[in-house]
């Protein structure tokens, strides 16, 4: 091997090894691993009254002062637990003096059951689906 050629293998080892780290690191984590850092908790007792009187909704199973309560929630910020389309229901938390339906969101998973109403797997959102807490009993 030449001197050329050991110099150049010595500079492209450090820049593809260097290549192969930056885009393992920027593969997106799984969607598990992903959602279980990015939700936290919060118990029933905590959430705005408004929130507490959603729940209760869904676990009623209804009826929902607007239309589009128990529509499909895409999960496309992959911020919740990776599962089928369909497994999630998105319903609105009325915000006291909006004009629209605002930001605050419960979505609620089929959990073993099947059926929202009856999951027990709700989760919080206050920022339109920035960031999600998981509701507690």
């Amino acid at each position: 091997m030449s001197v050329t050629s050991r110099l150049l293998a010595l500079l492209l080892v450090p820049v593809l090894a260097f290549g192969a780290t930056a885009c393992a690191r920027d593969e997106p984590p799984s969607p598990d691993r992903s959602a279980a850092a990015h939700i936290g908790e919060v118990p029933f007792e905590a959430l705005p009254k408004q929130a507490q009187r959603t729940l209760e909704l869904i676990r009623q199973g209804g009826p929902f002062p607007y239309r589009k309560d128990g529509s499909v929630f895409g999960n496309r910020e992959r911020l919740l637990p990776s599962r089928p389309r369909g497994y999630y229901t998105e319903y609105t938390v009325p915000t006291p003096g909006s004009r629209d339906r605002g930001a605050r969101r419960i979505v609620a998973g089929k959990g073993a059951t099947g059926d929202p109403a009856t999951g027990s797997e709700y989760y919080y959102t206050e920022d339109h689906y920035q960031s999600f807490r998981r509701i507690r009993p």
